[in-house]
């Protein structure tokens, strides 16, 4: 799941989701919309904080992670907005992502979802506690 409102990125996204053999169940640019997307069950979710609806991304990460379930990572310009971390969800990479750093992300949720001990944070990702 994508939670961005900048058109391009949250496509440009969405395609190297798929093309690195993952499923998006879709993108959402607000609050009511990540919440409609989210009934979809998505395992993870790749969130930024200023949204269509204001800064509204911060709630929607603790409210996919606490409420639902989610392993959510902020993918944002804006990383001290979200002072030291959310609550519930897993860390923040600063916008422009690299291909690869976007793969290693996405490689890394996938095994925080599945309980994996072999989880490894790519390198530019800040972790909260």
């Amino acid at each position: 799941m994508i939670v961005e409102d900048e058109f391009l990125i949250a496509m440009e996204m969405e395609q190297i989701v798929g093309n690195l053999g993952y499923n998006c169940i879709g993108v959402a640019d607000d609050t009511e919309s990540a919440i409609e997307l989210v009934l979809k069950k998505p395992d993870i979710a790749m969130v930024d904080v200023n949204l269509s609806d204001g800064p509204t991304g911060p709630e929607i990460g603790a409210r996919l992670a606490n409420e639902y379930d989610v392993k959510v990572v902020f993918v944002t310009a804006n990383p001290k907005q979200l002072g030291n971390g959310v609550k519930g969800t897993l860390g923040a990479l600063t916008k422009p992502l690299e291909i690869e750093v976007l793969k290693d992300m996405l490689d890394y949720l996938v095994k925080v979802a599945n309980d994996r001990d072999d989880a490894e944070p790519p390198r530019r990702m800040q972790l909260f506690n």
